[in-house]
């Protein structure tokens, strides 16, 4: 049955229909917000998946070029694989869901969100969230929520809910934030170095306006929503567990605690292999086979059990450190001869090799997607191959993780890049992952920063980034403790993991993941003052220990940067027809030229003295002579009554046979030939432009000043 719900979000329309479209689905919404339409489907299979030990969701944000009326590109004319900005929002929507699901839920749950139609100043992202929240509650799929997320700028110094294309333009803060009615569930910002205290306030707001859209698909629920179907359990054996636990509790308690990344993990093997042992002993082999599932789980739940009463009731980390206090810190610059700028930032066993490249205005990355934005000019790719955690797997290329990662440093680092005017280069970092324990993204934006630095990239100031975690009482959610810069271990049973970068003066980058139901405004307040302190520790006792600030000079083989303007009605002269001429320029140099609109050219070479040659011949085509100036030219051909000579600005002049020389001349071809270089004066240009010269007359100054 056809229902349509309607409120208001930002001041514009908000609309939700149901019962028109995609019937087959658990459940369907279209979302229209102003004429922005996305439609959501939920679907979950009828049984559990086999053989797996976690919830199988997958959300995917299908960016449809029609929606913006573009016809995409390529010979297929088609949508591809989804765009990084696609697999971001993703991930955006799938975060703030997740921990709503039981938590022995084993059936495939997919949500797919398909954009339809996009109006610049109503958010699809938004509209996309909103909606899956909305289809998944009025849906027989169980589902604890429901949430709902709102976009967050900051313009003039005002906090702005959901801005609009103008607004984005101007905005010090790109946030959006997404909770449940009471708590906040997610939280993903770019910022421009925007203090503690505004953001706080500024996720507030943005929770004021997801109280009133819970209450709305709350009201949706009641009046449309189905019974949520009943499901196959996946909670543990008590029995096993209980079992387990009593024999070997406090040896599971003293195992974890190795400092060693690889002790622990060998302790664990070791620790299941006698569990199993144990048991075969006291069952049979058929009892392990048949309970081998609830066994791995067993240990698995006493482990986490374990780490976190420990944090809990005794206020102490599985390696021993005190919850506030930061891993062993260590950075080097300048590792690698030949590239751009290089650095290595360690943190405990956690290990980021960053490289900084330098590249051509022109080679920034083209964008074909549903945004207004095209293209960037700096790029921060993020890479964790297998052997990082000792595992052996082939490389597949980047998965949503990688990409994600790789956005958050980019963020991180983007308001501090300097502007094209100030420095025009196309900036790309690669962070490659060579050893995790945890926290990889933030070390990656330590050690991207002081390789941009080593690059000789003048950044406004440099960035640090750091991770807190959270272990909270599951009788008492106010009983918790946090924890600065979390291990892999820490993160794997904790409850959070809140991710911060930014400079001294503020906050560039927030990513938040939590495994809970929410997070209050007293645990954010907390997080971000541990991420400042941490932060401030980690640039000034160890950064900027390392290089204070960046390089005077960039290195030697970068392509050096010499730039001019000249006429925007001289710039097709420089190019030539087919591009003949800045192809010549090019052949003869070996430089790189970008030539923008507005006359700015842009000469990129790694040896100084062909890149001076490229600029004179780009300045000599691009120049206008003058009557009486004095220029060199080359004799480009020989008639009988004078000889015609190519002069800067491409243009050709006439140097008359009367004009050569004092002397009479009989035949040009006696002291002049094709090829010539000389230096002769612009007599007249007349009415058509025509140029005449004369060498003449320079030779009889020439004399007068030699008498």
């Amino acid at each position: 049955m056809f229902k349509t719900f309607e409120t208001e979000l930002a001041g514009r329309k908000l609309t939700l229909e149901t019962g028109k479209m995609a019937g087959l689905a658990n459940g369907s919404v279209l979302v229209r917000y102003g004429e922005t339409v996305v439609l959501v489907n939920v679907t979950a299979s009828k049984e559990p998946r086999d053989g797996i030990d976690f919830f199988p969701l997958s959300v995917d944000y299908e960016e449809k070029l029609y929606s913006v009326g573009k016809i995409p590109g390529g010979y297929l004319k088609r949508e591809g694989k989804p765009a990084d900005k696609a697999i971001l929002v993703s991930r955006a929507i799938d975060r703030p869901l997740r921990p709503l699901f039981p938590k022995d839920f084993r059936n495939d749950v997919c949500v797919v969100a398909t954009v339809l139609s996009v109006e610049q100043d109503n958010s699809p992202e938004v509209a996309a969230m909103i909606g899956a929240s909305a289809a998944l509650s009025i849906s027989d799929i169980p589902f604890g929520g429901p949430t709902a997320a709102v976009n967050v700028g900051y313009v003039d110094d005002t906090i702005v809910i959901n801005p609009t294309l103008e607004e984005r333009e101007k905005t010090r803060l790109n946030l959006t934030v997404a909770g449940t009615k009471e708590k906040i569930a997610m939280i993903e910002a770019g910022a421009d170095e925007i203090p503690d205290d505004i953001m706080l306030a500024a996720i507030k707001a943005a929770h004021l306006e997801i109280k009133k859209l819970c209450d709305f698909i709350t009201d949706m629920k009641n009046e449309i929503g189905k019974p949520k179907f009943e499901y196959k359990s996946f909670e543990v054996d008590h029995d096993v567990f209980e079992e387990i636990e009593e024999k070997y509790a406090q040896r599971m308690y003293e195992d974890v605690q190795a400092i060693d990344k690889e002790v622990r993990d060998a302790n664990m093997d070791k620790l299941a292999e006698d569990v199993k042992e144990y048991l075969t002993q006291k069952y049979g082999e058929e009892y392990v086979e048949e309970k081998e599932s609830d066994i791995n789980e067993s240990l698995y739940k006493l482990e986490k059990k374990s780490v976190r009463k420990m944090i809990l009731e005794e206020q102490k980390r599985p390696d021993g450190r005190k919850i506030d206090e930061i891993r062993p810190l260590s950075c080097e610059v300048g590792l690698l001869p030949r590239v751009h700028g290089s650095a290595l930032f360690t943190r405990g066993q956690t290990q980021v090799l960053s490289i900084a490249t330098l590249g051509m205005v022109s080679e920034e990355q083209e964008l074909d997607g549903i945004d207004e934005e095209t293209s960037k000019r700096y790029i921060h790719h993020y890479n964790f191959p297998s052997y990082s955690v000792g595992e052996a797997r082939p490389s597949r290329g980047p998965g949503r993780r990688e990409i994600g990662h790789g956005a958050l440093a980019e963020k991180a680092l983007v308001p501090v890049i300097p502007s094209e005017e100030e420095f025009p280069y196309a900036i790309r970092v690669v962070s490659e992952v060579l050893s995790s324990n945890g926290s990889t993204s933030q070390a990656s934006i330590c050690g991207s920063t002081l390789a941009l630095m080593d690059a000789g990239v003048p950044i406004k100031r440099p960035v640090a980034g750091i991770s807190t975690g959270l272990v909270t009482d599951e009788n008492d959610p106010n009983h918790y403790i946090m924890l600065t810069d979390i291990q892999g271990l820490e993160d794997f049973f904790g409850d959070m993991d809140f991710k911060v970068g930014g400079t001294e003066k503020g906050i560039t980058a927030i990513q938040v993941d939590i495994k809970i139901d929410g997070l209050t405004y007293d645990i954010i307040k907390e997080a971000f003052e541990r991420t400042r302190i941490a932060r401030k520790y980690i640039l000034e006792e160890v950064m900027l220990k390392q290089i204070s600030k960046p390089r005077e000079n960039i290195s030697k083989y970068a392509p050096s940067i010499i730039n001019t303007t000249i006429n925007v009605d001289k710039i097709r002269d420089v190019i030539g027809p087919g591009g003949k001429m800045i192809n010549k320029i090019i052949g003869e140099t070996g430089v790189k030229i970008d030539i923008e609109d507005d006359g700015r050219v842009f000469i990129y070479s790694t040896d100084s003295e062909n890149g001076k040659k490229a600029l004179k011949m780009i300045e000599d085509i691009a120049k206008e002579v003058e009557v009486g100036e004095i220029v060199e030219g080359t004799v480009t051909k020989i008639m009988p009554f004078g000889a015609f000579v190519e002069v800067p600005g491409g243009k050709e002049g006439l140097l008359h046979i009367s004009k050569i020389s004092k002397e009479r001349i009989e035949k040009i071809e006696d002291v002049l030939k094709v090829g010539d270089n000389i230096k002769v004066k612009v007599l007249e240009i007349d009415d058509q432009g025509r140029i005449n010269l004369t060498k003449k007359d320079l030779e009889e100054k020439e004399e007068e000043s030699n008498k």
